[in-house]
């Protein structure tokens, strides 16, 4: 393949140059990228002081980004995601910037770039749902980017083997190439919180019985019609106390959502937060008294491990990568059937012995996940492909 343009020329680092490794962190505040982003960051500034990064950031964000260490330099870049301006805005700030590896810590990796790349892919959802794509053009614009990347960096990263095994099938790749670098939580999650602050979150939101937690978004595959659908079956099988909590998205968005919950009179016993800061979830896990996320696909699922390290016991899909991530530690529901959804719910509630054993294995699976231990591996792949491996 031709290269496009001189002005996108590999090989115009100055020699015996410092190394310099640039890093996309435009989607700095999004739900699982930005953690994933936010993490990578921190752990590049704690373990790698001697590396220069520079990170490609919002305006708005510099301050941040410059907060993660003293290695980390924010390079300004107004050009958004998913827009025309980056695939030029991009590989000509790579080339200014005299880098010598990018990492795209999305699917879009622009064709005109011409320095060493990695991508990490979180997951295929748009080839694999696309349904839930808002028109035909956007399932176009995933199916060419994505295989754009895949051809065009040196390594795929991945977050679960279940990615990786969707990966290989879609795209023309070798398995080398793919290497698969578990996320973690955030380690706020693990520390108990303080007992007036508990008190303090349980009167705000008044929350005086006993409750099921869902926390993610509410996008179609995330499954909450069919979630809103068990615990009415819940509810009319007896545990009629109990409320259902949907944290981090609103449902003035979903139409759905709001017929499911007319259709089992649930008004009063739904309720739909948006968005909460991290101590206030973490506390919120804590209070619940089980998490339920019956999504249809996931590249990794980080809401289960968060609810397993603050002890809450946990009911989630049998499919995807969620086998993968929570292993024996949670209760393994058809997230197709309401019914078995609402089975699993039931069993977590009722069953002292198995929610003992759910704690137990949860905080146990939990600590299997470690940011710094994951971005050592990330920053080790650096190495492999600045050194022509």
């Amino acid at each position: 393949m031709a290269r496009p343009s001189a002005l996108f020329d590999e090989s115009d680092g100055p020699p015996g140059s410092a190394l310099r490794i640039a890093i996309d962190a435009r989607k700095l505040h999004d739900f699982g990228i930005g953690t994933y982003v936010r993490n990578l960051l921190f752990q590049l500034g704690q373990i790698d002081p001697d590396t220069e990064f520079l990170v490609l950031c919002r305006p708005a964000d510099r301050d941040l980004v410059a907060s993660f260490g003293s290695n980390l330099t924010p390079i300004l870049e107004p050009a958004l995601p998913y827009s025309i301006s980056e695939q030029v805005r991009i590989p000509l700030a790579l080339r200014r910037e005299r880098v010598d590896l990018y990492h795209a810590t999305h699917y879009v990796l622009p064709p005109l770039t011409r320095r060493r790349s990695i991508v990490t892919i979180h997951d295929c959802i748009h080839l694999m749902f696309p349904q839930y794509l808002p028109n035909r053009a956007a399932y176009a614009y995933a199916k060419a980017f994505l295989w754009s990347a895949t051809q065009q960096a040196r390594r795929i990263l991945t977050v679960s083997e279940a990615s990786k095994r969707d990966i290989l099938r879609l795209f023309d790749v070798p398995a080398e190439r793919v290497s698969v670098i578990y996320n973690a939580i955030d380690e706020r999650f693990r520390i108990p919180p303080d007992p007036e602050r508990v008190e303090q979150v349980r009167e705000r939101f008044q929350l005086n019985d006993d409750f099921v937690l869902y926390v993610g978004n509410i996008k179609p595959h995330k499954n909450v019609e069919r979630l809103i659908d068990a615990f009415a079956e819940v509810r009319q099988a007896g545990l009629d106390h109990l409320k259902l909590l949907v944290i981090g998205d609103e449902i003035t968005r979903y139409a759905t959502l709001r017929r499911a919950v007319h259709r089992g009179k649930l008004h009063k016993h739904v309720r739909f937060l948006g968005f909460v800061p991290t101590e206030t979830l973490s506390i919120l896990y804590r209070l619940a008294s089980v998490f339920v996320f019956p999504s249809l696909y996931e590249g990794f699922g980080l809401p289960p491990l968060e609810a397993m390290a603050c002890g809450t016991p946990v009911v989630t899909s049998n499919i995807s990568s969620l086998p993968e991530i929570v292993g024996d530690a949670a209760i393994l529901v058809d997230p197709y059937d309401p019914r078995s959804i609402a089975n699993g719910i039931r069993q977590a509630i009722e069953d002292r012995t198995l929610r003992e054993k759910l704690t137990t294995r949860g905080l146990a699976r939990a600590g299997h996940y470690s940011w710094e231990r994951s971005v050592r591996s990330i920053r080790s792949i650096y190495d492999e492909v600045l050194q022509g491996s």
